[in-house]
Parts: structure tokens; sequence; C-alpha cells
């Protein structure tokens, strides 16, 4: 159970979580709220198996216009003793908000969480107070000018039309199994439906806008996971596995690709453990070559000796 406090005039709110240690679900979502003139919402991870952290995602429902950014700040409250509650932050230019997953934040770990002395966890109440700001882009600004480019996805293959029953909708999107998507992603969106027919079954929203942005993440989350490994952060990990929980939430049939995350995840451990072994191993060689090539000199040195020593005297040598 949660409750959630908006003041819009202030930007601020206050979300409390009740009985969070018996909570099962796997993410906790808030009811949205309006701020700064925008609808947002929350989800709370409480219980993860890849990280020990609690982690909490910040969702939007709404495109900025190209020229603002948000900067959303929240604070995990310290119940006994307020200076010791933990700030964190995230902002981003919204220059491409199809995708509603906002930011990724990692509060605490849950040691510390649930430690009985620590103070955030209160008759298993915890506390999340925040806010945003909604700023303008400053004229020039080279972030502003430079929004982040995303890679296009792989065609995936074209698909049946029979199984998809698509219809074109303007120039701009078209309708794939109840989902308006770009023309860009239609390869895609048809090759995801061909191999997993049911995966999208049991979402229930009827709003165009929100399936469109759904489809954005689903997407955007395909894109990560086709990265190299070592390119990818804990962080981008993070954000991968709380989108595949957001759309988990919202109805989608998505464990297969927590299967592909789990993999993912276990390339990089091994890329950046190999790394390690490997660098360990070349030090090594070095320290070995030049051991042999030391060794390789006493030998030719010596062999010189040996063979200097090893000739015979002459007669007049002799006498």
């Amino acid at each position: 159970m949660s409750s959630l406090m908006v003041n819009e005039a202030d930007n601020k709110f206050t979300w409390v979580i009740k009985d969070f240690s018996s909570l099962q679900s796997e993410a906790i979502i808030s009811d949205r709220f309006l701020i700064g003139g925008y609808k947002w919402h929350l989800l709370v991870y409480p219980k993860r198996t890849h990280t020990n952290c609690l982690i909490l995602g910040v969702a939007t429902f709404e495109s900025l216009p190209l020229r603002e950014h948000a900067k959303f700040s929240v604070k995990l409250v310290n119940q006994i003793s307020e200076k010791s509650s933990i700030l964190r932050e995230v902002k981003k230019w919204r220059v491409d908000l199809e995708v509603p997953l906002f930011g990724v934040l990692k509060l605490i770990t849950f040691t510390q969480l649930h430690s009985k002395d620590n103070g955030f966890l209160v008759n298993d109440e915890l506390e999340i107070v925040g806010e945003v700001d909604i700023l303008q882009a400053i004229e020039g600004s080279q972030e502003a000018a430079q929004p982040k480019k995303r890679r296009k996805m792989d065609d995936y293959g074209t698909g049946s039309s029979d199984l998809h029953k698509e219809t074109r909708v303007g120039n701009e999107t078209v309708d794939v199994n109840g989902f308006q998507v770009s023309t860009s992603q239609v390869a895609s969106v048809r090759c995801i439906f061909e191999k997993h027919p049911d995966f999208a079954s049991k979402v229930r929203s009827n709003n165009q806008h929100l399936k469109s942005s759904y489809i954005n993440v689903l997407l955007g989350l395909i894109e990560t996971l086709c990265q190299l490994p070592e390119k990818l952060s804990d962080d981008d990990l993070d954000e991968a596995s709380a989108a595949v929980s957001y759309l988990t939430q919202v109805g989608f049939k998505v464990d297969w690709l927590e299967e592909k995350l789990e993999e993912v995840r276990e390339k990089k451990t091994k890329v950046y453990t190999g790394k390690a072994q490997l660098q360990h191993m070349e030090e090594e060689f070095k320290v070995l070559n030049k051991k042999c090539l030391e060794l390789k000199d006493l030998v030719e040195k010596q062999n010189a000796d040996v063979t200097a020593a090893n000739v015979a005297l002459s007669f007049s040598d002799v006498v």
C-alpha cells in the first residue's frame, strides 16, 4: 500500500510505501501526478536478483518541447536523522521522448536499507520525497544543439501480412496488431510478433500514445541488448532491467528478454574478468619474456666463453 502527496505549486511530491518488506510485486508503481505541466509516475523495484540496490525508476507520459529539459531530484528520507537522507538526481534533455522511462536511480543497498538502526525503514514504511524542475535550454547550448542520437535497429525481417493484418495510417505510422508504430519500426515489430505471438496479449491500455511508447521502450531495450557487452555500463544494465519490469507491469510477456538480459550481463562479467585476467597474463608474460631475454644473453656469453676456452694450444704456445 502506498500514498502519494503532490504540491504542484512547489513542484514537489512525497511518496510513502507501507509494509515495504512484505511486498511481493517485482515493481511498485505510484499514481500518476502532474508537475510542471507534465504527467509522471514512479516505479520502485523492491526485490532484485542481479543487484543489491534499491532501484527507483522515473517515467513520464508526455513529450517535453524540444528546447526544454527536466531535472528530477529524489531523496530517500532517513526518518531518524534528516542529514543522513540520500539524495539522487537525474537530468535529461528530452529531445527524444518517445520512450516514457525517464531515468533509473540507485538509491541504497538492501543491506543498508533493511538495517534496523539506519532509519530508512521505520515501522516498515519507506518515504521518498522529490522535486521536478522543467528548465529551458540555453540558446547555443552544445547539449541542446546536439541531442542524443539513437542507433537504428537492424531490419529483423518482413514477416507475414496474413499474420499481422496491417493497415497503413497516413504516411507516418502503421497499425501492427493494434499498435501504432512508425514505418521504420514495422519490420522489427512484425518480427517480434512472429517470434512471440502472445507477448502483448495482456496489455491493458487502449491509449495509442501509451502503446506506442511501450513499443519504443521495447525496441530501445532490444537496441541496448544488441550492443557489445563491454560498451554497456552497470547503469545501462540496471536501466534495461527496469525497462523489463516496466513492460511486465503494463502487461507484456517479456521473459525471453529477461533471459537475454541475464545472458548479456553474464557476457559482460566474462569480458570484464577475462580482460583483467588477460592483463595479468600479459604482465606476467612481459616479466617472463624479460627473464628469457636476459637468460638468452647469458647463454650466448657463456657459449662465447666456452668456445674461447675450448682452443688447443699450438706447439709454439707450449714451448
